[in-house]
């Protein structure tokens, strides 16, 4: 037997709640961190790593944060047009082939990585703001030590606006590599004009001697870990289509991945992997019914979830999949990935809501 939940549509939208309140106060709370000779600036890649960058950064800026990093150059004229010509907006892919119009007319900094970045700069860009990443060991991004070292002189005298480096395992406090970094980018910077930065959320919660002159808090503005103390950002609530009584022996879902072992009422939730909700996490995820737990029973589909609402006396119009009693990286963890990957992925077809309206 099945029941129609008394939702308007059989397939309603998600609803995705966006507190910018808390964005903002994750990164005072991360500001503070720092003396007041440090500026924290503000991650907003990834369209602010999922939850809207046009939102957000208009709260952030409005919050205090006057200097903000993207990936890429189209996110970064994005983030220009919504915050217009004040503040400082830093690229980290730096000044890619073909880029330079963009650049210019956006007036974005690129922080250079590579000796052709510097001299493709230098070419056609000589007049426009740059920084300058630094590979202290990750060897992802950024000038070599040898490269550093060879070019050093040129690139301080063309006066970048920041130097910079980035932490490889900040999220692991007692990991040697951190101190490693450390030494290295003070090693290759110490006695430069230029402000300096290593630190992203990880490298803020490490210390003080991790934030030189400038911070660029990302996922911890967002409610996400390394961060413990941060206030959740975003609440995922997501209907409930149908209920049913499963009886045992019966399975749900593809592949029969459950079976029933005693009467089982299950309700179906019109979310799943194509909304970002990822099939790894089950099984052993749960979602919420105000406080109480419901564990997810079978395969998450691509539109759908069946949960165990066996313990509710009613089962309301949605489910909790993220919020304050399951934050983004729990449900990460079910899935056997990081929240950073979850946020990023949060999907289209959800009705977005931004706090304070």
């Amino acid at each position: 037997m099945h029941t129609l939940c008394p939702t308007p549509s059989n397939m309603g939208a998600a609803h995705l709640t966006i507190d910018l309140d808390a964005v903002c106060s994750n990164w005072r709370a991360l500001d503070a961190l720092s003396n007041h000779e440090v500026e924290t600036a503000a991650v907003v890649k990834a369209d602010a790593y999922g939850i809207g960058a046009a939102q957000a950064a208009k709260a952030l800026a409005k919050a205090g944060a006057k200097s903000f990093f993207v990936a890429l150059v189209e996110e970064g004229v994005t983030i220009r047009n919504v915050l217009g010509n004040q503040p400082d907006i830093y690229v980290f892919s730096g000044h890619m082939d073909g880029e330079t119009d963009a650049l210019v007319s956006a007036r974005l900094i690129p922080l250079l990585n590579a000796p052709d970045q510097m001299s493709r700069h230098a070419a056609n860009a000589p007049n426009l703001s740059f920084g300058v990443q630094l590979d202290t060991g990750m060897n992802r991004l950024g000038f070599e030590p040898s490269e550093w070292n060879d070019r050093k002189f040129e690139l301080l005298n063309a006066g970048p606006l920041l130097v910079m480096s980035h932490l490889a395992c900040a999220d692991e406090p007692g990991h040697p590599m951190n101190v490693q970094q450390l030494d290295a980018f003070r090693g290759m910077t110490d006695g430069i004009a230029p402000r300096r930065s290593l630190a992203a959320t990880g490298g803020i919660l490490l210390g003080s001697e991790y934030h030189f002159d400038l911070t660029r808090p990302g996922v911890g503005l967002y409610g996400g870990q390394p961060f413990g103390e941060a206030r959740p950002a975003i609440r995922l609530d997501v209907p409930v289509i149908q209920t049913r009584t499963v009886q045992p022996g019966e399975t749900v879902g593809y592949g029969n991945a459950w079976t029933a072992t005693a009467p089982t009422k299950v309700a179906t939730i019109s979310a799943g992997y194509a909304d970002g909700l990822l099939r790894a996490a089950a099984p052993g995820a749960v979602v919420f019914a105000g406080n109480t737990p419901c564990p997810v029973v079978g395969r998450i589909s691509m539109d759908l979830i069946t949960v165990d609402v066996s313990g509710l006396h009613n089962v309301p119009a949605s489910l909790q999949v993220i919020g304050p009693d399951l934050p983004v990286d729990a449900f990460a963890e079910a899935a056997g990935t990081i929240g950073y990957e979850i946020l990023t992925s949060l999907g289209a077809r959800y009705e977005r809501v931004y706090l304070p309206q």
